[in-house]
């Protein structure tokens, strides 16, 4: 029953910027242990791109380190990402990513595409 919904993905020029917005409603009885993005290119694997951990700081891809910026708000279970200075290697679908742990589980957003032309 737990949902993300995405929001905020679409075509951008090399250089440009985008915000991607990710909202998680539902049946959520557990603590979240992290929320964030990740992406996946046609024929690669899914791979990590920021993420926010409860109770410590922001992590990046070294990819995008220096060039996105993520941020949660805890208390509405919502996690956004700002990328600057987008480049044609960041063209992908970003999926939303909500963690538990203790077990491990992960929800996922139906996900969102990113195009970035040169």
């Amino acid at each position: 029953q737990v949902q993300l919904v995405e929001s905020g993905g679409g075509l951008v020029q090399a250089g440009g910027s985008l915000r991607l917005s990710c909202a998680a409603s539902g049946s959520i009885f557990f603590s979240i242990n992290a929320m964030g993005w990740y992406r996946q290119a046609p024929g690669k694997q899914r791979e990590l791109v920021a993420a926010v951990f409860s109770g410590g700081g922001p992590v990046y891809s070294d990819s995008v380190k220096g060039r996105f910026t993520i941020s949660r708000d805890n208390d509405k279970n919502t996690v956004s990402l700002q990328m600057n200075s987008l480049k044609p290697e960041d063209t992908a679908v970003y999926y939303c990513n909500m963690r538990k742990t203790y077990p491990r589980y992960d929800y996922w957003g139906q996900g969102t595409q990113v195009t970035v032309s040169s």
